[in-house]
């Protein structure tokens, strides 16, 4: 709708989405063809709001059933989706020997390449599921970018950012994530924000 309006020479400008449906029709009154295009947007807009905003309250009645989802968001940065993205793929827990199988299965691991005297590493390998590696790398920018609740994880991506930079401290702490909750899964014990209690 912005870029159609702006067609028109009607900028929108900074709104709240409370506020959005008013600015729009204030801007389309009275022109013969914006008016009902826009209200037919507008219209299409609030329904796939309301399906949404339905969805999303089934998405937590299946968390809240959930100990499992429950134990997941006791960890810094995992919501409901984060947790039922990461429970559904993995699914079995006792697949993985090992907690640290979950960054290669993820495809979150650097990629690395060696041949005679060349030895670089290079990006994640984006292998494996894409919705759960999106979902990991939300939680990371979230606990590096949002969260004032220092943690544990949080000082130890913080040590990688100030030596690596931002992108990679928040891929390495996806990777760290994906161990972290698979040995909560698996010890059956919620998040601990530091190593001794305090």
């Amino acid at each position: 709708m912005r870029g159609l309006l702006r067609g028109f020479g009607l900028k929108v400008g900074k709104v709240s989405k409370s506020k959005y449906e008013a600015r729009i029709r204030e801007l389309a009154a009275g022109h013969p063809m914006l008016e009902p295009v826009t209200s037919a947007m507008l219209q299409a807009r609030a329904t796939l709001r309301a399906e949404y905003a339905n969805l999303h309250r089934m998405l937590l009645r299946i968390v809240r059933a959930d100990a499992v989802c429950r134990r997941f968001m006791t960890a810094p940065g995992v919501g409901a989706v984060v947790a039922v993205t990461y429970r559904t793929s993995v699914d079995d827990p006792t697949r993985f020997h090992k907690s640290r199988d979950l960054g290669p299965y993820f495809g979150l691991p650097p990629s690395r390449y060696q041949s005679g005297e060349v030895d670089w590493t290079g990006r994640i390998t984006k292998v494996g599921d894409v919705m759960v590696r999106a979902a990991l790398y939300e939680a990371a920018n979230v606990i590096l970018t949002r969260m004032t609740r220092f943690s544990t994880l949080k000082a130890w991506a913080l040590r990688i950012a100030k030596h690596r930079g931002m992108k990679r401290a928040k891929g390495a702490l996806a990777r760290k994530l994906a161990v972290v909750l698979h040995r909560m899964w698996v010890d059956g014990t919620d998040f601990r924000w530091r190593k001794t209690a305090a």
